[in-house]
């Protein structure tokens, strides 16, 4: 039969040589990916800051990136402010507004033409004529700051005929443009509308159907509407 007074004393002697060797051993050796023993990630609670990541510090901080060109669709008009950037020659940053043939006046290369060129192609055209005589392989950017103001006319049986104001780089479909002008009268023959347009200095007359186009869903690419377009919705005769 045991004594359980010897048993306890035997018990605390254990724990007491126990406890020196646990104060006294050698923590576990880190890992590399910093993972440690199950007992090292009981023992470190996790904390809710992130912490940054060791390693070395470049003494310098690289460039910022250059901005790119416009890569969409637009396509240079008169009247767009343009902003023309060449990385480390802010000599020949520059905004300007592309005039009325389409042409700017640039540094060094002075008068070149950009109207009827998207900004990414007007960029590559200024980047070619700077590297043929003056920079080396020059890094161009081009920016639209400002869009031309664009227009289109509404006239005849609409509520509010007159002039009106195209969203930036958005198209108006015709549809959008007589709705734009308060819609038709109560003598309107939307079955009757004409659009006239000046296509390299000729008139177009597009003769439209709109009651067609709005049973049809209407969609915005029916008919597009452009810069300058007259817009004429007839009389219905009945």
């Amino acid at each position: 039969m045991h004594n359980p007074f010897k048993l306890a004393f035997s018990t605390l002697a254990a724990a007491g040589l126990l406890v020196p060797a646990l104060l006294f051993a050698d923590p576990p050796a880190p890992t590399m990916n910093g993972a440690g023993s199950s007992l090292a990630v009981a023992a470190v609670p996790a904390s809710p800051v992130a912490l940054p990541a060791t390693g070395a510090v470049p003494a310098v901080a690289p460039p910022a990136a250059i901005p790119k060109a416009n890569s969409d669709d637009h396509v240079l008009m008169p009247g767009d402010l343009i902003e023309v950037k060449v990385f480390q020659e802010p000599d020949l940053d520059t905004t300007m507004r592309v005039a009325r043939d389409g042409s700017v006046v640039y540094p060094l290369i002075d008068r070149v033409t950009v109207g009827g060129l998207t900004p990414l192609t007007a960029s590559k055209l200024i980047h070619d004529l700077l590297d043929k005589d003056y920079i080396v392989n020059p890094q161009v950017s081009l920016l639209v700051m400002e869009y031309a103001k664009r227009t289109f006319t509404v006239l005849g049986e609409v509520q509010k005929p007159g002039s009106y104001d195209m969203p930036d780089r958005a198209t108006v479909s015709l549809l959008e443009a007589i709705g734009m002008s308060g819609g038709y009268t109560r003598v309107a023959n939307p079955n009757s509308v004409t659009v006239k347009r000046r296509v390299k200095n000729r008139e177009m007359v597009y003769r439209l159907n709109a009651k067609k186009m709005a049973a049809s869903g209407g969609s915005p690419s029916s008919f597009e509407i452009k810069a300058d377009d007259v817009i004429t919705v007839a009389e219905s005769i009945f």
